[in-house]
């Protein structure tokens, strides 16, 4: 019985590889990417990042606003993105008059835009939307979600396969024979590296399901909390008609508010509602908590700027927690450098296995022909 199941996961962890090996290799190779992002961003593009000389005096954010609207035809803010280093630029996320989002870098010092570009052309993003979606949308999406538990499956029955009859063999599949032929060699690199990386990839698999499909993510809650319902959740807009007002000071305004709500250094984060029922969202980070994302919240009217609830990050739920934690545990980055190379490195590893599981099956096709002809 223990033989036959141990077939049947064989054929199944054969046929849903050979299946998903593609998209497999296309999302460890995007993700291997992605962990570097920021580094290799700043590397490329260093005007989006760091101002050439730090000011005594920064403009308010309104007078910027008022530069996009006036030199870029921005008429809509999307998100501003202000940061506690001196040294950083002012990043915001606008829409032209044709409805299409331009990414500015702007020295807070001066007003001055130092860098701009389409949203959509940004590399990063571009490669973003490969690992989510294979650029296919909604489509994309399912699919991408559907490999992804596919591959927790297949690390799981790979841990299945891997583990030896007896434990005098353990050390046998504990170490790779690189002195033996090209077919053992490649059995066991995707074998024995596999049972190393096993863990590691299967935190990337979870974490990553979370953001393909709201029944795990909804599942994480109930596990943490006993209940689906977020403390996060958007909190809807108390004004429902724009009143005209006229302020001269809208967005500093919010970001003053903000910023002594929560009275440590961190980076502040706006986000204006992309419909018209939720109201204005302000995240402001612990900066000197080492653990990313980790950001308290403050809701305003989108109308009249005024406040109207203050979430700090102590209050929220263990399931907004986990959410919050789901972003840097998946790319590697929850404890720095350090996390984001082991991420790296089993990434890369991730990609070699459809590749060596390829080779494996071909060799055993050939010999059951070879076999044949006798």
């Amino acid at each position: 019985m223990k033989k036959g199941f141990k077939k049947n996961i064989g054929l199944l962890h054969l046929w849903l590889g050979l299946g998903s090996g593609l998209i497999v290799f296309i999302a460890a190779l995007t993700g291997s990417i992605l962990v570097f992002e920021k580094e290799i961003d700043k590397a490329i593009h260093p005007e989006y990042y760091n101002v050439t000389t730090v000011g005594t005096t920064k403009k308010t954010i309104d007078y910027c606003a008022d530069i996009l609207e006036k030199q870029y035809s921005i008429k809509k803010i999307t998100r501003i993105y202000t940061f506690s280093d001196p040294s950083r630029t002012m990043q915001v996320l606008g829409k032209d008059s044709d409805k299409k989002a331009q990414f500015f870098s702007i020295d807070p010092y001066t007003g001055k835009v130092l860098a701009t570009t389409p949203q959509e052309k940004r590399f990063f993003v571009f490669v973003l939307k490969i690992h989510r979606q294979l650029l296919l949308g909604e489509t994309g999406q399912i699919i991408m979600g559907t490999s992804c538990l596919i591959f927790v499956f297949m690390l799981i029955s790979g841990l299945i396969l891997w583990w030896p009859k007896k434990i005098k063999n353990l050390k046998q599949r504990l170490t790779v024979k690189w002195n033996a032929s090209f077919k053992r060699v490649n059995w066991d690199f995707h074998s024995t590296f596999g049972f190393y990386s096993f863990l590691i990839l299967l935190i990337i698999a979870l974490t990553g399901l979370n953001f393909a499909f709201s029944w795990f993510q909804n599942g994480v809650y109930f596990v943490a909390d006993g209940t689906t319902k977020k403390s996060s959740a958007k909190v809807k807009n108390p004004t429902k008609i724009d009143p005209k007002l006229n302020h001269t000071a809208f967005y500093q305004g919010i970001y003053n508010k903000a910023d002594s709500i929560f009275p440590y250094t961190g980076n502040i984060q706006i986000r204006m509602p992309v419909d018209t029922i939720n109201s204005i969202l302000v995240l402001k980070e612990y900066s000197e908590i080492t653990i990313p994302n980790q950001s308290s919240a403050a809701y305003f009217d989108k109308y009249t700027a005024k406040e109207i609830e203050a979430r700090p990050y102590e209050n929220f739920s263990n399931g907004d927690k986990l959410r919050r934690l789901n972003y840097p545990i998946h790319t590697g980055s929850i404890y720095g450098l350090p996390t984001k190379i082991l991420a790296f490195l089993v990434s890369l590893f991730a990609l070699t296995l459809p590749i060596t599981g390829l080779l494996i099956w071909l060799g055993k096709k050939k010999k059951v022909k070879k076999n044949s002809k006798f």
